[in-house]
C-alpha cells in the first residue's frame, strides 16, 4: 500500500500514468484551511479520484516535460481553462524541489508530480526525498528568484505540504476546475 504521497502507481523514470476521467470523480470535503508557512499541513483526501503520475528528471527537459504533461492531463479531462495556472504551479514547485531538495539528496533524487481531479477541485502535488518544509523567499516581487510559493499562493486555493514517510515531503496546491466567470 503506498502513502498519501503515492497518488498513482509511478513506472520507471520518465513514464507516466492516468486514471480515471472526469465523470468518475466522487465529491470530497476540502473544509481544511491552508497553512503554507509553518508546520505540515495533510494533503485533502482525494481516494477514488482521477488520477495522474510523473517521475521527472531534475533538469530543465524534465522540467519542460512537467508542464507539457500536465497541460495533456488537464485538456484530456476536459480542464484546457485550468491549463496554464496549473502548468505555472507544478513548474513552481516542480523547480523548488529540483533546485533545493534534490542537491542536499544522495544519488538520483526522485522528484514526482501528482494530479488529481475531484469534481470541484484539482489537486496538484510534488513529492521529493528532502524533510525539509518550503520555505517563502523573503524577496521582493522585482527580484528573479525567491517568488515561487508567492505565485504559488496567488494562484490556489490552498497550498501546504505534509511528511512521506520514511524520509521525504509532498508540496500540494488545490486549485478551482471550475471555470471563471
Amino acid at each position: 500500500m503506498s502513502s498519501p504521497a503515492h497518488l498513482a502507481p509511478l513506472q520507471p523514470t520518465g513514464a507516466a500514468v492516468r486514471t480515471g476521467g472526469p465523470g468518475t470523480a466522487a465529491a470530497l470535503p476540502y473544509d481544511r484551511p491552508a497553512a503554507p508557512y509553518g508546520g505540515p499541513h495533510p494533503m485533502p483526501d482525494t481516494t477514488g479520484a482521477p488520477s495522474a503520475a510523473l517521475r521527472v528528471a531534475c533538469s530543465r527537459q524534465g522540467l519542460a516535460h512537467a508542464r507539457s504533461f500536465t497541460r495533456d492531463t488537464l485538456r484530456l479531462w476536459s480542464l484546457d481553462h485550468r491549463c496554464e495556472d496549473a502548468a505555472l504551479v507544478i513548474t513552481e514547485l516542480a523547480t523548488n524541489a529540483v533546485t533545493h531538495a534534490a542537491p542536499r539528496c544522495a544519488g538520483a533524487p526522485d522528484v514526482r508530480l501528482g494530479f488529481r481531479l475531484e469534481r470541484a477541485h484539482l489537486l496538484l502535488t510534488v513529492s521529493d526525498p528532502d524533510d525539509r518544509p518550503p520555505v517563502p523567499g523573503a524577496g521582493s516581487a522585482l527580484e528573479e528568484h525567491g517568488r515561487g510559493l508567492c505565485i504559488v499562493d496567488a494562484l490556489s486555493e490552498a497550498w501546504g505540504w505534509t511528511p512521506t514517510p520514511p524520509t521525504g515531503k509532498t508540496v500540494w496546491a488545490r486549485l478551482s476546475a471550475r471555470r471563471s466567470i
